[in-house]
């Protein structure tokens, strides 16, 4: 069975940073695209960040320069440092498995926009101001 089990979700001022992981079972990472979607309140889902088997990464531009993905492949687990949050940063981030071919492609468009391999229940973030 496929899990995708994010944590480290919370509220937070702006300004204030939070690390997100996303532990994966019945599934090894390296063998996908992952990344992470988040979904503010009465939006869309939007595609956060993306990171391909060799580590290569790409970022919203919004975001661009504030957080990072990263994997760690001995622990089968993706993560999100998120710094300098601000309050539109507020929503629910999922983390997500793509077939590896689309990282290259899409980057960060691929969660939103292809037939997702897994994807976890999601964690919420709140930054207030």
């Amino acid at each position: 069975q496929v899990q995708l089990v994010e944590s480290g979700g919370g509220s937070v001022q702006s300004g204030g940073s939070l690390r997100l992981s996303c532990t994966a079972s019945g599934l090894i990472i390296s063998n996908h695209c992952m990344g992470w979607i988040r979904q503010a309140p009465e939006k869309e889902q939007k595609g956060v960040a993306s990171i391909d088997s060799r580590g290569v990464t790409t970022v919203e531009d919004s975001v661009n320069g504030r957080f990072a993905i990263s994997q760690d492949n001995a622990k089968n687990t993706l993560y999100l440092q998120m710094n300098s949050l601000k309050p539109e940063d507020t929503a629910t981030y999922y983390c997500a498995a793509a077939p590896r071919e689309f990282c290259a492609v899409m980057g960060w468009e691929t969660f939103t926009h292809v037939p997702l391999d897994a994807r976890g229940q999601g964690t919420l973030v709140t930054v207030s101001s």
